[in-house]
């Protein structure tokens, strides 16, 4: 005897939903018949699948629910105790649910033998990954029909918008997948060899005569069609390539193009030219052709995303056409050497492109640095570890929208500014619970709830010189236990201003110094906002100094100035716990200081971006680089030579023992603009995850898998408008404080998901909430979605800071 164990709530409701069809018993196997990690695997030995609604309007789940046997449930529950969060941990380790969506190419067999299967792709997987239902002896064919035509039905309706009742045959066919290749066996007698990603399984097709479809009576003449397969994605037209003036490479590979309807890459071509030439003016070109045809032309720039995989021997690369659309491409070669050559030319091409210098002009050492940056490579340094479970946190996603005016009625907090600004920048406090977030020359105070909320506690209406003169802050930055936030003005470089956050005004200006500008500036330690530490860190284009606003006249401390000749252009500073200083630049270079004053430590090579954001883990072994199209995370430790366990901060690294190239995560089939990406930080707190956003993704990396070199090191979410900052919540790294154009909020890290087509299509919306979790509808004006929509009485909290 089995029996369900009960689950709590999941993503789209809880499982008191309406089930529309039930398979009652079966085993469900994760099936890779292409992957290295092995052939099959049994998820669930005893389960039931089951189709059920969400509390969203033709959304449907499928649902695979793990059985136990009588017993074994209250075992389980008494090794997991009374909490709840376990429990609810328990609850998602047996239960496995998919959004019913074509991605998933939902499709049945009935074999020889009466073998009944149920099969989908597993979207977070590999190409060639699939889930499959192997039913019990007991289900019937007919049960099985029925289940795959309510699946046909339900896809249907989340793809239109409406009930399926007025769909005809054809429109219900093209969810029936018969083109697809046969389900293989979950149990095969041996494992296939590991292939190559780019290998596509056998040919034979798909035996298409238990489709649910054509087991329906037939309909009248009318209503027949073939079913209308989803073309496969096509090359876009080729870009008229400009004269070359020299050649750096040219090599033949394999063409193939990412399908978007299969998730794998096709062979386009098996034998073209790959040239990157160089056409002037600092420009190269990347072009791809054979005798009878031209393929691709691309202008080689940093959004191309590069990636070597000289495992596979394959290059991944993105090409645009002039409308913007991204296609990702991927060359194979046929050896080791043949894809060096071509890397050489092609990292030659981009790198000359972002500095405007000649390859052969630079270091010998660095080149070999840049070639290997690029590559596919997993870190070596951590174990193997048991999978981290985070713990179940409760999310609200209330809308924590703010009108910031100075002297606002009840009813008189929108979304939206007459001025047309919108949020643009977000510091978090270290020691007390609060958010600041810049709009304009204006500032919105936020309060952290202890149920992990944003609540808007007031605003600074006026961000205005000493002398009355309006500005919105270029950078800001908490100071002197979180009383005091620094501020810059755009118009005026060699002045910083202080705000009294009690006051909510600019209390003083501070010359920093004549003819020293403030690029940018950074805390003397890393949790020097949580004491009375005065002094920072100030940063003009080619010097790094101390700024000392106790001192009399220009606060720029001559004693620990470093200034040189050359420009080097620096962008971001970060400091660790004891007060080490990583600076970066403009060119994609670091510095590591141990102190102010002297010559960098360790300097490492640029790999051609500028650098806008760096980070630095409190003990000084991570140093984290944000470059607009991709992150480099670098281990700062000596691992070999006579500084064996020293820092880059504290000693030089030898010639031969550069940091270890980083990896770089930059992959994507649309173009990326990252912001500054952060560590989760906390006094006595390990750095666990990496925090940052491009275009409307929030993108989170856990730092055990991005060591261990997992294959899905990171996980997403989504929102329907550009995400303006993000930080993680001082002390912890379940939360997550976003601020969109017009809203701010604070989310639990759980909501993100692992990348798949669906997290990335979905957005989430910031709304159902109101500051502070209040639900009344007292007062409030339109709805969530318009332009003016206004909150009551009961969501403002108008209490001062």
């Amino acid at each position: 005897m089995f029996v369900l164990r009960n689950v709590g709530k999941l993503i789209f409701g809880d499982t008191s939903k309406e089930s529309l069809v039930e398979l009652t018993q079966g085993q469900l196997y994760l099936v890779r018949p292409l992957s290295p990690k092995g052939y099959s695997e049994l998820i669930f030995k005893d389960a039931a699948a089951r189709i059920r609604r969400t509390n969203q309007d033709f959304q449907y789940q499928l649902v695979i629910q793990r059985a136990y046997e009588e017993g074994e449930e209250e075992l389980l529950d008494d090794e997991d105790g009374e909490d709840a969060e376990i429990a609810a941990l328990g609850a998602e380790r047996d239960e496995k649910t998919f959004l019913l969506d074509e991605g998933l190419h939902f499709r049945s067999e009935i074999r020889e033998g009466g073998e009944k299967v149920l099969a989908w792709r597993d979207l977070s997987g590999d190409v060639g990954d699939l889930y499959e239902f192997v039913c019990d002896n007991s289900i019937s064919s007919t049960q099985v029909e029925t289940f795959e035509l309510i699946a046909v039905q339900c896809q249907y309706e989340r793809k239109h918008r409406k009930g399926h009742q007025t769909a005809t045959v054809e429109d219900l066919a093209q969810f029936t997948f018969d083109s697809e290749q046969p389900i293989p066996s979950a149990s095969p007698t041996h494992s296939p060899e590991a292939l190559s990603p780019v290998n596509t399984m056998p040919p034979p097709s798909r035996n298409t005569a238990n489709s649910a479809l054509k087991r329906e009576s037939t309909p009248t003449k009318s209503r027949q069609a073939p079913v209308k397969d989803n073309a496969p994605t096509a090359a876009p037209p080729v870009l008229t390539h400009p004269e070359a003036q020299s050649i750096l490479a040219n090599e033949l590979a394999e063409l193939h193009l990412f399908d978007f309807v299969s998730g794998a890459f096709i062979l386009q071509d098996p034998s073209v030219n790959a040239v990157v030439s160089e056409v002037g003016k600092w420009q190269y070109w990347l072009q791809i052709s054979n005798d009878d045809k031209d393929w691709l032309g691309q202008e080689v720039i940093a959004d191309i995303n590069p990636v070597f995989n000289f495992e596979y021997l394959s290059f991944i690369f993105n090409a645009y056409t002039p409308s913007g659309d991204a296609y990702s491409w991927l060359l194979r070669f046929k050896d080791q050497d043949t894809e060096t050559r071509f890397q050489e030319g092609l990292m030659q091409a981009l790198w000359e492109q972002l500095n405007e210098i000649k390859w052969n002009k630079s270091k010998e050492d660095d080149r070999d640095y840049v070639l290997e940056a690029f590559q596919d490579l997993a870190m070596e340094d951590a174990p193997e570890e048991e999978e981290e479970v985070e713990e179940e946190e409760i999310e609200d996603d209330g809308q924590k929208s703010e009108h910031y005016d100075s002297d606002e009625d009840e009813d008189d907090v929108v979304t939206r500014d007459d001025d047309g600004n919108v949020n643009s920048q977000l510091a978090v406090g270290y020691k007390h619970d609060r958010s600041f977030v810049v709009r304009g020359s204006k500032i919105g105070v936020f309060k952290h709830t202890p149920n992990n909320n944003l609540e808007f506690s007031t605003n600074i209406s006026k961000v205005e010189t000493p002398n009355g003169k309006l500005f919105s802050p270029k950078k800001v930055m908490l100071h002197a236990e979180d009383t005091n936030m620094i501020l810059q003005n755009e118009a005026d470089p060699n002045s910083l201003y202080r705000m009294d956050l009690e006051y909510g005004k600019i209390v003083d200006e501070w010359k920093v110094h004549d003819d020293i500008p403030v690029n940018t500036f950074a805390p003397e330690s890393k949790f020097a906002q949580m004491s009375g530490e005065q002094t920072f860190l100030g940063l003009s284009r080619n010097a790094l100094y101390r700024i000392d606003p106790r001192l009399a006249g220009n606060k720029l401390v001559d004693s620990e100035l470093k200034q040189y000749v050359s420009k080097n252009d620096f962008s971001a500073a970060a400091t660790t716990e004891k007060g080490y200083i990583a600076v970066a630049s403009n060119k994609g270079d670091i510095r590591m200081f141990d102190r102010l004053g002297i010559n960098a430590k360790t300097h490492i090579p640029a790999l051609g971006e500028p650098i806008i954001g760096l980070d630095v883990s409190a003990d000084g072994r991570w140093v984290l680089a944000t470059c607009r199209t991709y992150l480099l995370l670098i281990d700062a430790l000596q691992k070999d030579g006579k500084n064996e366990g020293k820092l880059g901060f504290e000693k030089s690294f030898g010639k031969d023992s550069k940091p270890q190239p980083p990896p770089s995560w930059s992959y994507s089939s649309s173009p990326l603009s990252f912001t500054p990406a952060r560590f989760n930080t906390g006094e006595g707190l390990s750095e666990t995850s990496i925090i940052t956003a491009t275009g409307p993704f929030i993108v989170t990396w856990n730092m055990k898998k991005v060591l261990r070199g997992s294959k899905d090191p990171y996980s997403i979410k989504r929102y329907a408008e550009e995400v303006k900052a993000d930080n993680f919540k001082y002390g912890s790294d379940k939360n997550v404080i976003v601020a969109l154009p017009n809203e701010v909020n604070m989310v639990a890290k759980q909501s993100f998901k692992k990348p798949t087509r669906e997290s990335i299509a979905t957005p989430a919306r910031i709304g159902g909430g109101s500051f502070g979790g209040r639900r009344s509808d007292a007062g409030r004006v339109g709805t969530r979605e318009s332009g003016r929509y206004k909150l009551g009485k009961e969501d403002v909290v108008n209490s001062p800071y």
